[in-house]
């Protein structure tokens, strides 16, 4: 039987030679990587078959729990490990909902355990560690068989379109399948609404004006609208939300 693959992902390089060196010493497992965070991992497990996902929680870029919402995305998410230091409410948290983890100092026996009854992660166990996670710095959306991250910081608008959320950036749209409200509430420091169906990120905000409106619901009249930095499309503040213009 072939040796179950394994990633290993933590910004610091020497706890990651210790766990290389663990699992050398458990056997049955083969190391095929590392990663310093989650950016830096995530195209390591689409490139490649990766069984379990030993992942440390606290990491610059992209912590272990965001990278964990973005692992659900994948066509076979890994199996998942997270290790930490002491943190009494991460703890907790994995505790209360079978989530494995692993607490540093690791040793072998306790490895081995872990590695043995690994297992995915689940929808309400990814749901439950939501409040642990420090950085939402990335959208991640499946395209073209492969999950893209495009960061939060570039994106100029959220645009909800059927089931769809249109993901507008300078260079290209994206189709994320979410829900504004949710996204509403996540990036709430980094984007205001401006119509029940769009949200515009307050750093691509250069002015309002108004204008003749030639599509959508308010197609024919005339309406202020949201001009953006970096491109030509406007984008219409409904009435209910017209206080925008007056905080800009």
């Amino acid at each position: 039987m072939a040796n179950q693959r394994l990633l290993i992902v933590d910004d610091e390089p020497l706890a990651r030679q210790r766990l290389r060196d663990l699992v050398g010493d458990v056997g049955g497992y083969d190391v095929v990587g590392e990663a310093a965070n989650g950016v830096e991992a995530l195209p390591l497990l689409q490139d490649s078959t990766v069984d379990i996902v030993l992942v440390d929680i606290r990491m610059p870029v992209m912590d272990g729990i965001e990278l964990a919402q973005h692992l659900r995305d994948l066509p076979r998410p890994p199996k998942l490990i997270f290790t930490t230091a002491y943190d009494h409410y991460a703890v907790q948290a994995f505790e209360l909902n079978a989530i494995d983890y692993l607490l540093k100092p690791i040793r072998s026996e306790r490895l081995a355990a872990a590695l043995a009854k690994a297992k995915p992660l689940q929808s309400a166990q990814s749901q439950a560690l939501q409040p642990l996670q420090q950085t939402h710095d990335h959208l991640s959306i499946y395209e073209r068989g492969k999950v893209v991250l495009v960061p939060i910081a570039e994106v100029l608008y959220l645009r909800a379109e059927l089931k769809y959320v249109t993901v507008r950036t300078r260079e290209k749209s994206y189709l994320l399948e979410a829900a504004l409200s949710q996204l509403e509430h996540t990036y709430a420091t980094q984007f205001v609404r401006i119509h029940r169906n769009a949200l515009v990120a307050r750093a691509a905000i250069s002015g309002f004006e108004k204008q003749r409106v030639s599509t959508g619901e308010e197609a024919g009249e005339t309406a202020w609208v949201v001009l953006m930095k970096g491109i030509p499309e406007t984008l219409v503040v409904s009435r209910r939300h017209q206080h925008v213009i007056k905080a800009a």
